[in-house]
């Protein structure tokens, strides 16, 4: 508590004052220097000395108050007062036992001088007289044995604290325990007595140091009555009797709590403190622990605590209820100062206790009683909080009475209205759940009967800091990084800040470390390990609040190394066992689900680690059956629903015995390579499965059917040929694995077969069905099984085209192929050319190769034809367009002339024109009658006897439509000889012809020009050639004899070149017979070249590598039991080169093309050939290379 006066007075005490230091040559104040104690007990013999010593310029005047009346010491008969000029002391000198009886009372001493007065303490004087026992009768105490029973003592009371000892006639003190003990009340207490307590000169001591005397209680007589059963109770409480108390403990002092029980057998006293642990350092037990003792007593041992008095029977309990308190002290002496006139002064006097203790100020030892209201807290203070926090505006008020508070707001009504406001005793008004309307001005009036006074507060609401998108929690893998967000709002007059925390403790980036990476309300971390999980904060705080979002991250991950592996039952090593345990690992906060139990053999497999098995993830021990003659090294990995952690420490090495095999070897098979041989191969044993160190293999056969005796031969090697059999024979076979310790189990049979031969049988055909213009069913027989000489694969079916119907090809022939399974005798060629001629061959083929073929001719149908191509629109007038097409590239027939429809578009396709031109021939089609607004789509198609095709579609308009022709960003280009003429044609301009003309400029030339060329607008760009040489040439563009545009260029080069007179050389039949010769003689060259390459031995591909017919596709597909018939690429719809060069397409064949899986080569004609390539083939075909086994029903691979 602080009061405060700023008044100034000729002394105020607060005793006690400290000394003000004065020079001499001034006046000082009184000041107590020595007084007696506040409590002083004297005794019959003492005299008393009551002490007040005090300095003080001028010389200070003493005097005394007993009981608040005046006290004049000289006046009392036996009193001495002292004579010194700084001492009011007096001493009280009796002549009897009881004179201190008279002076008892309450004293207190007064030091003046002109400049105020010195107040002491008060003193309080106690006389006490010497102690007597009050005269009782003594009767004897009987009891049975095993009962309790208590021996008082009741001592007369005292000022000063007793000593009580219990001894008997002999001066020997009673021996205590569990069972007698002396209480803090002095009584004797038994828990049960026996007959060694009976006794007939109990006698209790009680000692008065005050007096110095020691006097005795009458012996009492205590009778034990024997008995032969003593019966066992339950404890009870005799000290203290009820079940709860409530002590007062004064802070700093000792407390002193007992607990004395009966019963039987003896109880044991424990003592409790539920609010917490007891403090450790402070407490004592004492007198067999039914006293505590609890030193310097603090405000924290404010609380319950318990005593529990237990034996065999039960148990008995009481509760003490401590109240800390304390007597007041000081938290701030008043001190002493020296003003002068006019000045403030201002003294504190800060006390603390419990309850809070009432303070008040005396000037010159008079009560203040009347002083005026003032406020002592600032005028027209701001204060500044955020809504919904509690504000709290401050008016520290003095005065004498004490002034009432008030505070009001700026219409004079009291704020106390609204239940968010609330009054505190030292004037400050508490103001919660602030809203944004709280700012304003508040006035604190505070008045007593003197006056009033006022002041004005100010209150500014702000804003409260909100987390609007506060961090989430989240499971993150180790390793990996998260990213923690966090979005606040702030008041913006305040001065925002956002920081992280990281289970308690700032986290800030590190300047070497890129672990946290913090910016913008962001939170990233890095490389997360186990270590990184916890809490995370986001703190959003401004110099008036701060609130806190938290977030929880688990990292996880896959599980830590199992830590310990033991190996036990090693007896069990003679039965191929062993028990395996392990201690868990850490599971990363993602349950282990299982362990692998794994092993290495450092002899036979070092470094390679083998899985025996998995077990659930709760068990942490299994016995694992092994495997004979094992190197067996253990080791054990955990694993989660993240993989496996690192596996634990290898194990001890342990061997098993050799023992038998225990297993055949499997996939045991019997195939020739030759047709006089049959090899027999197996898959070997796993070495963990030899059983000893070495393993061999039985193998025995015999001709299936027979009952005749086994061949068998033992080897090493996984494989064993058997020569001079007959071809395609079945074998019945049995491998079986052998080692120094005996044979495996029986091995089963299995039926291999001796080598195959090429087939002699030839399919028939059973006829061709044509499906329709595109594709045929292609039937015949089964061939008989015993003409195949070995295992029926299936059927290679082979064709190619011939050519149309009108021509046959005599270029390069592509061959298609479809492989299809033994069990079917048909197959649907589809894709192919309609109206052409083709070729058929079925040939069966087994392991070896391909029998003989079946031949067939066949023809398809006539089919629509192609879309027509490049079909152009070219500008007339403004009603009239010329249409130019080029035939399509696949008649499928006969032509027999085309259809041409057009509509306006804007019309939805309204108002169609369709007709047909019946001339095949026909390359151009005049339109009339159009309409110069109108945009029309145009659609061309060619047509056979099976009716139109595919239509080509062009859109466009006349030259009314498109414009004046324009030609855009038109340029021009040279080189030394030639010069290149671009331009972009304009989106929307229709089609037209125009005439470019270069005219070389200069003496020499006189003008002189070249020939006009003709050139299509759709074009984009012409070149010329024939150029001089540095030299300038104009260009003219023409359309129908008028002239559209004007160019210059000129050409690269040093000089012109000077063209010799004319000659025959020059001449144009001199250059055309040049050129037949040149063309001759290359044709030559290439038959001789063809010729070459026909000579000698070459494969199947060089006899088919030849130019494709224009009309021939090619065919390929890799499925098993189908077929393809893939078509040339087309021409492009594009306008073709002002030359009108087209080069043609072609296609090469490859049986890497075939389907299947036969592990052998042939030839077209059934023999064996030892390499075929079709690597070649696929790279002109634009394919890319393959390579597998080689097989023709082995789609993916080139046979070589």
């Amino acid at each position: 508590m602080v009061v405060a006066l700023r008044y100034v007075w000729p002394l105020l005490l607060c005793s006690p004052c400290l000394l003000i230091q004065i020079p001499e040559e001034l006046m000082e104040p009184p000041v107590i220097t020595e007084q007696s104690p506040r409590r002083l007990v004297v005794f019959p013999t003492d005299d008393i000395s009551l002490k007040c010593e005090a300095s003080g310029k001028p010389e200070v005047q003493f005097r005394w108050t007993r009981d608040g009346v005046h006290f004049k010491p000289k006046e009392e008969l036996g009193v001495t007062v002292y004579q010194s000029p700084h001492s009011g002391s007096f001493t009280i000198t009796g002549n009897n036992s009881n004179f201190a009886q008279r002076f008892q009372g309450i004293y207190r001493c007064f030091a003046s001088n002109k400049l105020g007065t010195a107040m002491s303490h008060e003193i309080r004087l106690m006389a006490e007289g010497a102690p007597k026992w009050p005269k009782e009768t003594v009767k004897p105490v009987e009891v049975e044995e095993g009962e309790s029973v208590v021996l008082p003592c009741n001592p007369p009371p005292s000022a000063e604290p007793l000593r009580i000892y219990w001894m008997n006639s002999k001066i020997l003190h009673i021996k205590q325990d569990e069972r007698v003990t002396m209480g803090q009340n002095g009584n004797l207490y038994f828990a049960n007595v026996l007959t060694s307590d009976n006794h007939s000169d109990y006698i209790c001591h009680a000692h008065f140091p005050g007096t110095r005397t020691i006097i005795q209680k009458e012996p009492i007589d205590l009778r034990v009555k024997a008995t032969n059963s003593m019966i066992d109770r339950k404890p009870r409480l005799l000290f203290p009797t009820n079940s709860s108390s409530h002590l007062v403990a004064l802070q700093g002092q000792p407390l002193v709590l007992e607990c004395i029980a009966e019963g039987f057998p003896t109880p044991t006293i424990k003592w409790l403190r539920p609010s917490g642990p007891m403090p450790a350092d402070r407490v004592t037990y004492q007198n067999h622990n039914k006293t505590l003792q609890l030193l310097k007593v603090g405000e924290e041992d404010d609380g319950e605590y318990r005593c529990l008095a237990e034996n065999s029977l039960g148990s008995a309990r009481h509760a003490y209820y401590v109240t800390v308190e304390a007597a007041p002290y000081w938290l701030h002496k008043p001190q002493s100062h020296l003003y002068g006139p006019g000045e403030t002064a201002r003294l504190d006097c800060q006390v603390q206790g419990r309850p809070q203790p009432e303070v008040t100020w005396r000037i010159n030892g008079i009560p203040v009683e009347e002083l005026p209201a003032k406020i002592l807290t600032a005028d027209n203070q701001t204060y500044m909080a955020v809504q919904g926090s509690t504000a709290y505006l401050l008016c520290k008020a003095f005065g004498a009475p004490v002034p009432s508070v008030q505070w009001l707001d700026e219409d004079g009504t009291t704020v106390l209205q609204d239940e968010r406001f609330f009054p505190y005793a030292n004037g400050t008004l508490g103001i919660r759940d602030l809203q944004a309307n709280d700012t304003g001005r508040y006035f604190c009036l505070a008045a007593n009967d003197q006056n009033n006074v006022t002041i004005m507060a100010n209150l500014k609401v702000k804003d409260a800091t909100q987390i609007t998108q506060g961090p989430r929690s989240t499971i993150e893998k180790k390793g990996s990084r998260v990213t923690f967000t966090c979005q606040a709002s702030f008041d913006p007059s305040l001065q925002p800040s956002i920081t992280w925390r990281g289970d308690g403790r700032d986290l800030q980036e590190l300047g070497d470390s890129d672990k946290y990476f913090i910016e913008d309300g962001r939170l990233v971390i890095h490389s997360l390990d186990y270590s990184d999980q916890g809490n995370y904060s986001c703190v959003a705080s401004t110099e008036l609040d701060v609130v806190e979002s938290r977030a929880q991250l688990l990292v996880v991950g896959s599980p830590g190394p199992v830590p310990r592996l033991v190996l036990s039952d090693l007896h069990l090593l003679t039965q191929s066992q062993v028990r395996v345990s392990w201690s868990p690992a850490e599971d990363h906060n993602a349950p282990i689900e299982k362990y692998d139990i794994e092993f290495e053999d450092k002899e036979m497999a070092p470094e390679k680690w083998y899985s025996l098995g998995k077990v659930p993830g709760n068990q942490t021990s299994t016995t694992l059956k092994l495997s004979p003659y094992v190197h067996y090294t253990f080791r054990v990995t955990a694993i989660n629903k993240y993989g496996p952690g690192e596996p634990s420490p290898v194990s001890e090495t342990v061997v098993t015995p050799e023992a038998a095999p225990e297993k055949n070897p499997v996939d045991v098979k019997g195939e020739g390579n030759e047709t006089t041989n049959m090899v027999i191969t197996w898959k070997p044993l796993r070495w963990m499965d030899w059983n000893a160190p070495q393993v061999q293999y039985r193998v025995q056969w015999r001709p299936q059917g027979t009952r005749g005796p086994w061949q068998e031969q033992i080897v090493s090697d996984p494989f064993l040929v058997v020569s001079n059999t007959s071809t395609f024979v079945p074998y019945e076979i049995k491998v079986q694995a052998v080692n120094s310790q005996g044979k495996g189990p029986e091995p089963q049979v299995t039926i291999g077969y001796s080598g195959e031969d090429y087939p002699q049988a030839i399919p028939e055909l059973e006829g061709i069905e044509i499906l329709n213009s595109s594709a045929v069913l292609v039937k015949w027989r089964p061939v008989d099984l015993a003409q195949v000489k070995g295992h029926l694969r299936g059927y290679n079916v082979t064709y190619w085209r011939e050519g149309s119907q009108r021509k046959h090809s005599k270029r390069h022939i592509h061959k298609d192929h479809v492989v299809v399974p033994a069990n079917t005798t048909s197959v649907i060629l589809s894709g192919l050319r309609p109206y052409s001629s083709y070729h058929l061959e079925v040939q069966a083929f087994n392991g070896r190769g391909s029998g003989p073929a079946s031949e067939f001719t066949f023809s398809t149908p006539e089919g629509v034809p192609g879309h027509p191509e490049a079909l152009h629109l070219e500008c007339q007038s403004n009603t009239s367009l010329l249409l130019r097409w080029q035939p399509p590239l696949s008649h499928n027939g006969v032509l027999t002339g085309y259809v041409l429809s057009y509509h306006p578009l804007d019309e939805g396709g309204k108002g169609q024109l369709s007709f047909n031109l019946r001339d095949p021939e026909l390359r151009t089609h005049n339109l009339t009658d159009l309409s110069p607004h109108l945009r029309y789509r145009f659609q061309l198609q060619a047509t056979t006897k099976e009716g139109p095709g595919e239509a080509i579609v062009r859109e466009g308009g006349t030259m009314a439509l498109s414009g004046i022709s324009d030609f855009g960003n038109i340029s021009a280009t040279a080189g030394e000889n030639y010069s290149v003429v671009s331009w972009v044609p304009k989106e929307g301009q229709c089609n037209f012809r125009f005439h470019i003309l270069f005219k070389a400029l200069g003496e020499e030339k006189g003008g002189a020009s070249l020939s006009p060329q003709y050139v299509s607008y759709n074009q984009s760009s012409y070149t010329q050639w024939d150029l001089q040489p540095d030299t300038d040439y104009e260009i003219h563009l023409f359309k129908e004899r008028m002239f559209r545009h004007q160019m210059a260029v000129k050409t690269n080069g040093t000089g012109r070149v000077r063209l010799p007179p004319a000659g025959f050389a020059t001449e144009g039949w001199f250059i055309g017979f040049v050129s037949a010769i040149i063309l001759l003689l290359l044709v030559l060259l290439i038959l001789c070249f063809i010729k070459r390459s026909k000579g000698g031995k070459y494969s199947v591909k060089d006899k088919e590598d030849t130019q494709v017919d224009s009309e021939a596709r090619p065919m390929k597909d890799e499925t098993f039991g189908e077929y393809s018939d893939n078509e040339e690429k087309a021409f492009g719809s594009s306008q073709p080169s002002l030359n009108g060069d087209i080069k043609p397409l072609g296609s090469d064949d490859s049986l890497a093309d075939y389907g299947g899986s036969v592990d052998v080569q042939f030839n077209e004609d059934g023999s064996f050939i030892g390499q075929y390539s079709g690597k070649k083939e696929k790279e002109a075909a634009g394919g890319n290379d393959s390579s597998g086994a080689t097989s023709p029903i082995n789609p993916a691979v080139a046979l070589e």
